[in-house]
């Protein structure tokens, strides 16, 4: 059988609703053609279409979520116990000055009552009415006027002279009775009497809990921001703004899809962000707006009841000292929301960076201690500022070095350069003997935590923690900086991968060197898979941190607050990019955990390098580079004696013996001269700074 024409059949099955008719058949003459005669004759069945259903209504729960199951019950009614206790404790160290307030506004309360009841006795309301009579010069109605309130004056006064004789009788009992009785009377009448006499905006009894400031949100208020905001105009055809969906509750906030008018986009409503804000009445840090990947004119708004990144994470759960995993996720903070914010380490190298004091160091810190308390990471901090932020680590770290002055345990230049080196050779003959390993063993050609663990590989995960890295790109050997920033961007390119994880933290995201240096440093800055902004001092130092692109998708960390400290802008770690506030582990904090990792770590068996007192040795020996790096900054020059103790002092196992004649001999042999040099007072034959930089040129351009 035909189908007919313009009709919507049910499928088999289908329980959509009845077919309704349309129209019923055209007739010849209603037919729509272009030809005289019609060819084809319609056909004759009815048209119909399928009626949709009546959607189906929501129904609220019969027992509310808070009552359901023993775990919710319990949680809500310890809830309820600890306000209430809060609320009974606050109240009660508050007694004595509650009772003497109390006492004081029931006096004034007593004087207020009589003049109430005086103002009732005189029937002071019926003066205008007498004085209007008086203005129109009419007796008549004045002398009425005067009888009927010399009549209510004397019934009224019968009536205050027996309230009299009441309350002193009443009194009299009160007072002649027990003591009880006194005391029921006095606390049912002096907050009555309190009431009347304090002034309507002094409070005796101050709330126990702060309600915070909160605006409940409904579409027309959304509308009046964003009209506000000029994204849209209700009167104008095609320029008024939309909801992609019904606004609901999402954690401690509202959210709801906003559709802005075609030629509108997440662009203008990121600018408009304050204006909207205030078009909310709300803070600029509650406004949170998301890209929404289905168009670009539609983006997520979400409104915090209040400022959620004011609200400290709290202290780092790693305070249980429990060991880690560095396979698992690092725990990291909170979002704005509130929920558990976690970074995966493994196969990621991570960025933070931020304006100076905003908790970058901390940030980056939170997660080395995570690796620290997992005994099978093998360990290098350097930290070019060297501050004692990371000077802890010692108890667990292969390679640390910190600053970039000469220090007893050598030049940490020096040292990192080496580590550097070290970890890089590491790195390629992991690749090359991951790629011979069997495939039951690697079956994938990678890493895998058996294989990191298992001591007979040789290959744990490391970790390499390099704080203000920036520091590393501008060093005063310039070929020292040149193999520096070499080394860097390759193990950020290559090392990942490899499970050799790097973490970078720097304050000046942006102009470190020049030429290839200056290449170096963006590329290394620029191959971060996680990157996290704290405060940065506008949004284009911010793109640096977070990456091209993220201030036009709506992430701008130099909008965080100054009194924001360890929040920021992650982005990379998942699918969304939170803002979130990290955990607080302090100096004690950390030495706790460290502490613990050591002891993990000796039990493990999986304590090595600095940490385990092994001497650190070099494996090349540069004379050039060696003398250069003892000069400190502004030092232009130094006698040969000094030259030879601080090389002794920096590098025994090359230069312990070393004479100054010696030194002479092996600087001047590379076209070094010889000079008279002042120092302190003396004049001694010595080296100058400068030419030691043009012979290490020198040899570099050959």
């Amino acid at each position: 059988m035909s189908k007919p024409l313009n009709a919507v059949p049910a499928e088999d099955g289908d329980t959509m609703g009845d077919l309704i008719p349309l129209r019923p058949a055209r007739t010849e003459a209603e037919q729509d053609t272009h030809y005289e005669v019609t060819l084809d004759e319609e056909p004759t069945p009815d048209v119909v279409l399928v009626q949709a259903p009546e959607p189906v209504s929501e129904r609220h729960p019969i027992i509310p979520a808070e009552l359901r199951g023993w775990s919710t019950i319990r949680a809500a009614a310890q809830h309820a116990a600890g306000r209430l206790a809060h609320q009974t404790g606050y109240h009660a160290v508050r007694a004595p000055r509650y009772t003497v307030l109390g006492c004081f506004w029931a006096g004034v309360g007593v004087f207020r009552l009589l003049g109430r009841h005086l103002r009732w006795w005189w029937v002071t309301e019926q003066y205008g009415l007498r004085q209007g009579a008086a203005d129109r010069h009419d007796p008549e109605m004045w002398m009425k006027l005067h009888r009927e309130v010399k009549a209510t004056r004397a019934w009224r006064g019968l009536v205050l002279l027996g309230e009299a004789i009441g309350v002193a009788v009443a009194a009299g009992e009160v007072i002649t009775g027990p003591g009880w009785l006194t005391v029921a009377v006095l606390a049912g009448t002096t907050p009555a009497l309190a009431r009347v006499g304090r002034p309507s905006d002094r409070r005796i009894i101050s709330p126990a809990v702060v309600t915070p400031r909160f605006r409940k949100l409904n579409p027309d208020i959304v509308l009046r921001a964003y009209y506000a905001a000029k994204l849209g105009d209700p009167d104008k055809p095609g320029q008024q703004v939309h909801f992609g969906s019904t606004m609901s509750r999402d954690g401690n906030g509202s959210r709801v899809l906003i559709d802005l008018p075609h030629g509108k986009g997440l662009d203008d409503a990121i600018k408009a962000k304050p204006a909207i804000a205030s078009g909310l009445d709300v803070s600029l840090s509650q406004v949170f707006i998301t890209r929404d990947p289905t168009s670009h004119r539609r983006h997520v708004l979400w409104v915090a009841d209040r400022d959620p990144l004011a609200i400290p994470a709290g202290r780092t759960p790693l305070l249980t000292c429990k060991p880690t995993d560095i396979w698992a996720p690092a725990p990291f903070g909170l979002d704005e929301r509130g929920n558990r914010v976690s970074v995966e380490l493994m196969w990621n190298s991570v960025l933070v960076g931020a304006q100076p004091r905003q908790g970058k160091t901390f940030s980056a810190r939170a997660l080395a201690l995570y690796a620290a308390l997992d005994p099978y990471v093998k360990l290098s901090v350097f930290d070019g500022k060297g501050s004692p932020d990371w000077r802890k680590f010692r108890l667990v770290a292969d390679r640390c070095a910190f600053g970039l002055a000469m220090t007893r345990d050598g030049d940490p230049v020096e040292l990192f350069i080496d580590s550097l080196r070290e970890i890089k050779a590491d790195v390629q003959d992991r690749y090359q003997r991951l790629s011979e390993l069997p495939v039951d063993v690697c079956p994938e050609g990678k890493l895998t935590r058996e294989i990191a663990r298992d001591p007979r590989y040789r290959m744990p995960v490391r970790l390499v923690v390099i704080d203000e890295f920036q520091e590393y790109f501008d060093l005063p050997d310039p070929d020292a900086t040149k193999e520096v920033a070499a080394l860097l961007v390759f193990l950020v390119k290559v090392a990942p991968a490899a499970g050799v994880i790097v973490l970078g933290a720097t304050q000046k995201p942006s102009g470190i060197g020049s030429g290839q240096v200056a290449q170096q440093f963006n590329a290394f800055r620029d191959n971060h898979q996680i990157r996290f902004s704290l405060r940065t001092g506008s949004w284009q130092v911010s793109d640096l941190v977070l990456g091209s692109g993220a201030y036009s998708e709506g992430y701008d960390s130099s909008t965080l607050l100054p009194d924001y400290k360890g929040v920021g802008i992650l982005r990379g770690a998942s699918d969304v990019t939170p803002t979130v506030r990290t955990h607080l582990a302090d100096a004690q904090d950390a030495e706790k955990i460290l502490t613990a990792a050591r002891a993990y770590r000796q039990r493990a068996r999986t304590l090595t390098g600095m940490a385990a007192g092994e001497e650190v040795t070099r494996e090349v020996r540069d004379v050039l580079a060696d003398v250069r790096a003892i000069y400190n900054p502004g030092e232009r020059g130094l006698h040969w004696q000094q030259i030879a103790a601080r090389l002794a002092d920096a590098h025994p196992e090359h230069y312990a013996d070393l004479t100054a004649d010696a030194i002479s001999a092996q600087v001047r042999a590379f076209g070094v001269p010889s000079v008279d040099v002042k120092r302190s007072g003396l004049t001694l034959k010595g080296a100058r700074a400068d030419a030691i930089n043009t012979a290490i040129q020198r040899r570099a351009d050959r």
